[in-house]
Order: structure tokens, then sequence, then C-alpha cells
């Protein structure tokens, strides 16, 4: 089957990967090279990078709804378009091309958590399990009918950046069984039931402010769902700092309030909660490397809290 590509992000790799090897790409579209870093250098997205290093057809315009993008689809004349991680809402021109449709593979349960960062905030929401779905792009944000989903259990620990590759490898086998079931017309979608609809806007980097007087699970989940991202941040004095890890623990906050800092004896950087005791396992100051809570402490004139 002939196909075009649309992706962007390193989620979009494993599908990319295995349906280079089991179909015809006749075109990848990804965005074009954005500035990134310290001297706002051109990066390459991790698409572009996989489609030159499979030497498969590449186009970057800068909207894929404008005349050049819908030039090049309308070039490759794919029997099918499928959508990973893009980036850019789909018009009609785009989506009604292919005489198979268009597929997007989405990293939730839909219909819950549509939108940009599914993975993000499922784990913000402590859910302990999400998945995959494929299903058809209409005019609707992620509301089309479903053609497969698989579930996938959430570790208690595991943050955004690890659930994600899992996700990504479960969508790689997802399309290639998708476009099989189409292609031999075993596969028919389904429509999204009208209960249990959630939103997954784009995260802000307000999303990752810690809020000391909620539960110790719920700052967890936090840390776990903005990984990399914005990242859960605080302040301690007038400085900001950004937490990477932290690990729950089986005791109720006793004498230490929501943000300080305590029981420095253990060598083990612990903070209060409304319910209890959290472990902060990696911090990092700002223009500073990430270092473990142990290091962390001992450079912390104490009493000490974070707000």
């Amino acid at each position: 089957m002939k196909i075009a590509f649309l992706g962007t992000s390193a989620f979009a790799g494993p599908a990319l990967r295995a349906l280079a090897e089991t179909h015809e790409i006749g075109l990848v579209v990804t965005q074009p090279d954005r500035p990134a870093g310290r001297h706002a250098k051109l990066h390459a997205s991790p698409i572009k990078t996989l489609a030159i290093e499979l030497g498969l057809p590449l186009a970057q315009p800068q909207r894929i709804n404008n005349p050049d993008g819908l030039e090049a689809l309308h070039a490759c004349a794919p029997e099918a378009i499928v959508v990973a991680s893009y980036g850019q809402l789909l018009k009609a021109e785009v989506f009604d091309l292919p005489p198979l449709g268009t597929i997007n593979i989405h990293a939730s349960l839909l219909p819950a958590y549509r939108g940009a960062a599914p993975v993000n905030w499922a784990l913000i929401h402590g859910e302990t399990q999400t998945g995959v779905a494929t299903f058809f792009i209409e005019k609707g944000l992620d509301t089309g009918d479903v053609l497969l989903m698989r579930a996938l259990d959430i570790g208690p620990d595991e943050d955004a950046s690890a659930l994600e590759v899992r996700l990504a490898d479960l969508g790689a086998a997802l399309i290639v069984e998708t476009l099989e079931g189409l292609a031999d017309g075993s596969l028919h979608a389904v429509p999204q039931p009208e209960e249990g609809v959630s939103l997954a806007p784009s995260l802000t980097r307000d999303n990752g402010r810690i809020d000391w007087t909620q539960p110790a699970q719920t700052i967890h989940n936090l840390v776990r769902g903005t990984v990399p991202w914005p990242g859960a941040w605080s302040h301690l004095g007038k400085r900001r700092v950004k937490i990477h890890k932290t690990r729950l623990l089986d005791s109720a906050a006793g004498p230490i309030g929501p943000g300080e800092i305590g029981l420095p004896e253990t060598n083990r950087l612990i903070v209060g909660t409304s319910d209890g005791l959290l472990e902060i396992l990696e911090i990092q100051r700002e223009g500073k490397p990430a270092v473990c809570g142990a290091d962390f402490l001992h450079g912390v004139h104490l009493p000490a809290r974070f707000s």
C-alpha cells in the first residue's frame, strides 16, 4: 500500500520505521526545522532525521493545508495517509484525499484524553491504564471513528518520557495491523462513545507548578506527567527549582508542614505535603545541572520551605 506519513516528534518514529518495512512510503511530511538551544540553531525534527536515514521522500511545508503541502500530497497520490504526532490540524482537503482515508495514531483510549498531550494528562490525573487508538481523522478534535485500540498498564512511578516510548512501540504495531485490516476488508470503524470524553490540551509552563498543599500522590503524579516539559517546579526562597523525580514515602507528614524540608538526619531530601511525605530524588536549580536529593540538601540552609 502506498502511504503518505505525517509526523514530527519521536513518538511517530517507531510507526514510520514499521510502515517503511511493510508498505511503500510515498512521502514523509514533517514540520520545518525549528530554532532551539541557547544559540537558536535550526534543528530537524526526529522524523526528518529518520526519513533521511531510511532514504524516504521528504517534504517540510510551513502548513500542510497550504498549496505547497497539498501539491506534495497530490503528487504522492497515497492510498492512505497516516498521522502520528504531526502538530498541525488537517483540513478536509487533506484528510479526504486518500481513498482509504487518513488515520491517526493517538496515545489514549478514546474518547478519553482527546488533544495534544494525552500521555501527560493521563499521568497527571493518576490513571493506572492508558493505551493507543487508531481512528479516521475528521473535522472534530480526535472525534473520528475508531479502528483499533489497545490498552497498556501504567507503572506507579513511570514518567511521561518512559510511557511515551512504550506507547510509541504499541502504536507502531497497531497501525500495521490497522492497515492490514483495511486492505483486506476485515476491519470496520466504530463511532466513539458519547460517555467518557475528556480533553488533553497542550501543557503550559504554569501546569508544572507544584502546590505543596496537595496530597503527596497528586504531586508525585504531576512530577511524572510533566517530564520532560514543562517540568514540575517550585520556589526555594527566591530561586526557581525543577523537580524531575520523586518517591512516595509510607508515612504521615507529622510535624513537617506542606513544602517544608524535614528529617535532614536521613540525608534525604524529604518534603511535607498535605497528607504525607515525599522524597525528591532529582532536582535542578536554574542554570545548574540536575543533582540527587541528598547532594541538593547539603547546599540548603535549614529550616527551609518550598513554595
